[in-house]
């Protein structure tokens, strides 16, 4: 019996109350992922003098933009080992140990071995946290319960609180103190949500601390195997310079791409799936493609828009320059205002409002529209495009994500095959890894002379490929047999 379906009448918000709690620890993690991820970029490419490392901005965008699709890539490895060894909640627990190590790590540890240790143990972890914080979501409620996508919005909710306090606090400490002592906060915020987490672990089912799907204890040893030789790949290939930081991100795409091919046949050719089931997630494809193009622009925001604050925006507040990374919550902001407004919307909308694949679509075409707005400001030099000229564009961001991203999430949990529950979790963030990866892969054709065609280029292809799934929404919804 799962907590939604229980007795003892709390709630959080009318939602069940183990909602409340990874609300919580998302907040948190999120308030540490973004944190860190405000400074990251500048931190790669300012000067020494500056406290930063000195690579090229090309450099840092490729290490920023691989870094964050290896995040979602490890759902991969997070979903799995829900699925077939340990269950979602403990998963869930031990990744929010080993995030706090990697920021720890980008804290204490210089150069860049602070960066190598700190970025993989943080990108390894928040993919573990990430399919099992929504795999659990998606448990506390029957398939056709009503506020589902209502509680996926609160939980987003929760997500930009974090984002939103992350970036301030961090870019203010960067500023005054130093960069190390901005990494230093994100560990100290990932501890309060792994304590805020352990106190409320009673709140899910004994189930969710098992795995739906265990591995065989004969095939242990063989996951193990290939678990170390890939490892051992990766270290080779760095160490014989086939993989170095300058084509990181370029890598981080091919594998992400290979990774998802290989899960959608894995999960269509299975035999223990249904001909429905089979069906949901053909109808899942062009989803994720359409999210897949919408992060490839989400995502610049920490890679060419962090470049674009740095030179091209005038952060002077009243005598006083703001941080870079402050611009990174103005997203958050409109999140929090706009999530509200959304789940509401949603649920008074009821069977009534627009279909999943039309908010697709939406979402798709907005994101590019804003792409599209910055075109006015393009060819001026300096830090001369107004604050309020970003933050209006950063609201058409925010309404684009909220019409795609939480109701990704929702749909994930909805079309997935009962025994690839965790992991068709993953192949979302499978698409949200491969637009990251792409992000930093295409901040290499940004520069300010060339800005006009940069964001024509990528506005516009978003925008028509938003048009392409509201053409295919019919065909996609047939697939979808059922699930709105």
């Amino acid at each position: 019996m799962s907590v939604s379906r229980d007795t003892r009448g709390r709630t959080f918000f009318g939602h069940p109350r183990g909602l409340a709690n990874l609300f919580g620890v998302e907040m948190w993690e999120r308030f540490s992922f973004y944190g860190m991820q405000g400074i990251l970029t500048i931190y790669l490419y300012y000067a020494a003098s500056e406290g930063g490392l000195g690579l090229s901005e090309a450099t840092a965008t490729s290490i920023v933009g691989a870094y964050g699709g290896l995040v979602y890539l490890s759902t991969i490895a997070g979903a799995w080992a829900a699925d077939r060894l340990l269950g979602s909640e403990r998963v869930l627990f031990y990744s929010a140990v080993l995030i706090m190590f990697g920021h720890v790590a980008l804290a204490l540890l210089p150069g860049f071995a602070g960066v190598g240790v700190g970025l993989c143990a943080v990108a390894l972890g928040s993919g573990g946290l990430k399919a099992n914080a929504t795999s659990l979501v998606g448990s506390l409620y029957d398939r056709d319960d009503p506020r589902r996508d209502a509680g996926f919005s609160l939980f987003y909710l929760g997500v930009n609180l974090g984002a939103l306090a992350g970036p301030l606090l961090t870019g203010l400490a960067q500023k005054e103190l130093g960069f190390h002592y901005g990494f230093g906060l994100a560990a100290i915020g990932m501890a309060a949500g792994l304590i805020q987490y352990t106190v409320g672990r009673k709140n899910f089912a004994p189930e969710e601390s098992a795995a739906p799907n265990p591995l065989p204890a004969s095939k242990r040893l063989l996951a193990a195997v290939v678990a170390v030789a890939a490892i051992t790949a990766v270290v080779v290939l760095v160490l014989t310079e086939v993989i170095t930081l300058a084509n990181l991100a370029n890598v981080t795409i091919i594998v992400i791409v290979i990774a998802a091919v290989a899960y959608f046949a894995v999960i269509l050719s299975s035999e223990r799936i249904t001909a429905t089931e089979r069906r949901r997630v053909w109808s899942f494809v062009p989803m994720f493609l359409a999210s897949f193009v919408f992060f490839s622009l989400f995502q610049q925001q920490f890679t060419v828009v962090a470049i674009y604050v740095d030179q091209r925006l005038d952060r002077s507040l009243f005598g006083w320059q703001m941080p870079v990374a402050w611009a990174n919550s103005i997203n958050p902001v409109f999140i929090i205002l706009l999530a509200g407004v959304f789940a509401a919307l949603w649920t008074k909308l009821g069977t009534r409002q627009p279909s999943t694949p039309i908010k697709f679509a939406l979402g798709t075409t907005l994101m590019g529209l804003a792409f599209l707005m910055f075109l006015p400001m393009a060819g001026g030099r300096g830090n001369t495009t107004p604050l309020l000229a970003l933050v209006g564009i950063l609201l058409v961001f925010s309404i684009a994500e909220l019409l795609l991203s939480p109701v990704g999430l929702s749909l994930s949990t909805k079309l997935a095959p009962k025994a690839f529950h965790t992991q068709m979790v993953a192949l979302n963030f499978l698409s949200i890894a491969l637009g990251t990866a792409t992000a930093g892969s295409l901040a290499s054709f940004y520069s300010v002379d060339n800005e006009a065609t940069y964001f024509a280029i990528i506005g516009g292809t978003a925008v028509a490929f938003g048009v392409l799934i509201t053409v295919a929404s019919p065909f996609i919804r047939r697939l979808m047999s059922g699930v709105h």
